[in-house]
């Protein structure tokens, strides 16, 4: 393995007070937090895709990032040195755990065959870097929407030559996941929607894509692979309509088509409020269904409409949604993925540290405070009170399905006008903040 390449430091926790910019905050890896480290709960991971291999374009403009590793006539050879400059960087960060696309870690070439040729070179060379540093694959995954083939998506493209590519292309994209001993692997259709249904039968292409899923649920017994599938929401762009919209549409389908055995949830920030939906109440639903597996850390601007991917530092919206994924219990094998790139004009080496120091310090508060407010319970035991009439008499009776609409109509006349109560949630908004403001 190279050895600094990057020519930054080790980065190290410094604590709140310090005024090292190049230092953790909050996030200090070693802390024990009922016989875990810290590390080990939150289970960091970088976005190969980002960190690595993107250049700053958008849909306006080229690339404004450059890095001296990406030069080089062969690309598995560049491939090779872009995974030893990734290893550095994940160790000098503290991070356990990447993500990558199957073609994030290796060259697309002119055939299939090429592909996975390249594939297995750059895998063999990732499994000695994993062994030398400890840093674990989190999960792999196939792009399926790069290539001009998946212009009418992979597994609903009406092409059977297309779903048969991708098909292939999965299989492979597991086996290297395996390989690699990743602990999940993530489905996002990126491209399995509509534009139009002038031209689209809806019904065909989305029993189309159940097949797909049922297909790589069935490989992965094959070839032994232990991980978790996880299926990543996303309302729109690139396509118009895509199938799994959000997290309740997501779980629509796998009830629908006998998938939801197999798939949890990976949950994306920015895919949520792109849904219209808040960041927590996509946990929420995932988690009332025991289907909430893991989570890309990153956000959006509120001023644009599309994904901007940018990393996180807003406190209160991220400790309310550690509250619900500590209330559901965690992320089991998932973790938190910084599915996010630097800013356009962030094009220096030290603005990827610190964008990571940054995403890395906001979690790790977030997590304290979440820990913190759920311990003191003030919250938890305002909704138990507001919800106390469903665990006596008839309330309970309703819940434990003992009712009739002759019974309850019996208690209404008894009983008459319910006497409204207040949901006091600006109180609940100011109990929150003086939370947050104690840090």
């Amino acid at each position: 393995m190279s050895k600094d390449i990057l020519h930054i430091g080790q980065i190290k926790y410094a604590g709140a007070d310090s005024d090292q910019a190049l230092s953790f905050k909050h996030y200090n890896p070693a802390e024990l937090v009922d016989g875990k480290t810290l590390k080990e709960h939150l289970r960091f991971s970088i976005a190969y895709w980002h960190s690595f291999r993107g250049t700053g374009s958008d849909p306006f403009g080229v690339g404004t990032i450059s890095r001296p590793w990406e030069r080089g006539r062969d690309a598995v050879s560049v491939a090779l040195k872009r995974a030893d400059v990734a290893f550095e960087f994940f160790r000098k960060i503290e991070a356990p755990f990447y993500c990558f696309h199957d073609r994030d870690i290796a060259p697309e070439g002119r055939t299939l065959r090429e592909s996975n040729r390249n594939l297995d070179r750059v895998v063999a060379h990732l499994k000695q870097l994993q062994r030398a540093t400890g840093v674990k694959l989190l999960w792999g995954t196939a792009n399926l929407f790069t290539n001009p083939r998946y212009m009418c998506g992979a597994a609903t493209n009406p092409d059977a030559q297309v779903f048969a590519y991708a098909a292939a292309q999965v299989k492979k994209a597991l086996e290297v996941t395996k390989e690699l001993g990743g602990e999940n692997y993530v489905f996002w259709g990126g491209r399995e929607g509509y534009e139009t249904l002038l031209n689209t039968d809806l019904k065909r292409e989305q029993a189309h894509l159940a097949a797909f899923m049922h297909l790589a649920v069935d490989y992965a017994k094959q070839i032994g692979f232990q991980g978790q599938f996880l299926i990543e929401p996303k309302p729109k762009e690139p396509t118009k309509h895509q199938y799994d919209f959000d997290v309740a549409s997501g779980i629509a389908f796998l009830k629908t088509f006998g998938l939801d055995r197999h798939f949890k949830f990976n949950i994306e920030t920015n895919h949520a409020t792109l849904a219209g939906h808040t960041f927590q109440h996509e946990i929420e639903v995932a988690a009332a269904v025991g289907l909430l597996g893991s989570i890309d850390a990153n956000t959006g601007d509120t001023l644009l409409g599309w994904d901007t991917d940018q990393f996180n530092t807003d406190v209160k919206e991220l400790t309310l949604a550690m509250i619900a994924i500590l209330r559901a219990g965690g992320l089991g094998r998932g973790g938190f993925n910084f599915d996010a790139k630097l800013r356009r004009p962030s094009i220096d080496l030290e603005d990827l540290f610190h964008a990571h120091i940054g995403g890395m310090d906001t979690y790790a508060l977030a997590f304290k405070l979440a820990r913190r407010i759920l311990k003191e319970g003030k919250f938890e035991k305002f909704v138990a009170d507001r919800y106390a009439t469903f665990d006596i008499g008839y309330g309970k009776d309703i819940e434990k399905g003992k009712s009739s609409f002759k019974t309850l109509e019996q208690i209404a006349f008894k009983l008459g006008e319910p006497k409204p109560r207040s949901g006091r949630q600006e109180y609940l908004e100011n109990l929150l903040n003086s939370y947050l403001h104690r840090g």
